[in-house]
């Protein structure tokens, strides 16, 4: 029974992620299509998701408690981090292309996919805690992810912690977050015309995500999906070694049970869209990434259900 409710509280994402991609199929959409769903998620609607439902969800207390949690992210990621070099010298990994498969072994989609998913299967009391989880993973993509990234595409000079990189990690979905922090420490509430307007905008969050990522799974070919040793790997750092590495940490560092299975659903999502759209401006190997991007995305159908059984059993 379980299993089945796990399966059905995602099944809307399924169907929306369907819709964008038969949508494509049909020329509805196309690739600038995709950019704009993107812009219209990354610059409007998830900032003002963020203050709306922080604002509504937290009070001074309530968010200096959680706070403490974003201790394991950092170290989850770090760990794992450290963990796909070794693994990605053991096994070869093309030098073209191991600074992609690092940073798709350890960083995962907390935001296109990852918040729709735990939304459907928590409820909106998850989202502080997804945006926790985000902080980190965003952090460590905008700068050491982008720096492996362009070491595949032979941009050696780029620095680690380039102006630009620091500008992409205070992005606007980052500036919403604190925004809704700093109001909420000054116990200062927004108008009611405005917090409704957040609300409004914050609901297009999902739905253009997941039409976004129907498009993108469009731009790949099914004869290129090959199972090989490199993704396999690649699949088991994604939903097995990240989520696990995060149960262990939550050991060391308690934290509530709610936090603890979004930051695992969190660790478990599949590869960053955006890894893909990084490579191909680096040229590095661009293809490879959108390709990871698809298989993970659909592997992360058959884990979902997976994670949340396992979590009925505790």
């Amino acid at each position: 029974m379980v299993l089945i409710n796990a399966v059905q509280s995602i099944f809307s994402i399924v169907l929306m992620v369907t819709l964008g991609y038969v949508l494509t199929c049909k020329e509805w959409f196309n690739q600038d299509t995709s950019r704009l769903f993107s812009k219209l998620v990354v610059n409007i609607s998830l900032p003002a998701y963020m203050i709306s439902n922080l604002m509504t969800s937290y009070d001074k207390d309530k968010l200096s408690h959680s706070i403490i949690g974003l201790a394991i992210p950092f170290l989850s990621m770090t760990l794992c981090y450290g963990l796909s070099i070794l693994i990605s010298k053991t096994i070869k990994v093309d030098n073209r292309r191991r600074g992609t498969f690092q940073g798709m072994f350890f960083l995962s989609n907390t935001i296109f996919i990852g918040l729709p998913v735990n939304v459907s299967l928590f409820g909106e009391k998850s989202i502080p805690y997804v945006l926790l989880y985000y902080i980190a993973n965003t952090t460590f993509f905008w700068t050491v992810g982008v720096y492996l990234i362009s070491k595949d595409g032979g941009n050696s000079e780029d620095k680690l912690f380039s102006f630009n990189n620091l500008k992409r990690i205070f992005s606007p979905p980052l500036m919403g977050f604190i925004t809704a922090i700093i109001l909420i420490l000054l116990r200062i509430k927004l108008p009611i015309f405005i917090m409704d307007t957040c609300k409004y905008l914050g609901n297009l969050t999902t739905p253009l995500s997941m039409l976004f990522i129907g498009i993108t799974m469009k731009s790949v070919k099914i004869s290129d999906l090959k199972i090989n040793l490199e993704n396999t790997i690649l699949l088991i750092g994604r939903f097995i070694i990240s989520p696990f590495i995060v149960f262990l940490l939550t050991f060391l560092i308690p934290i509530p049970s709610l936090m603890m299975k979004v930051f695992i659903i969190q660790a478990a999502m599949p590869v960053m869209t955006q890894t893909a759209i990084v490579a191909g401006s680096y040229d590095a190997d661009h293809k490879y990434a959108a390709l990871m991007v698809t298989v993970t995305t659909i592997a992360s159908l058959i884990f979902i259900p997976f994670y949340m059984y396992l979590f009925s059993r505790f």
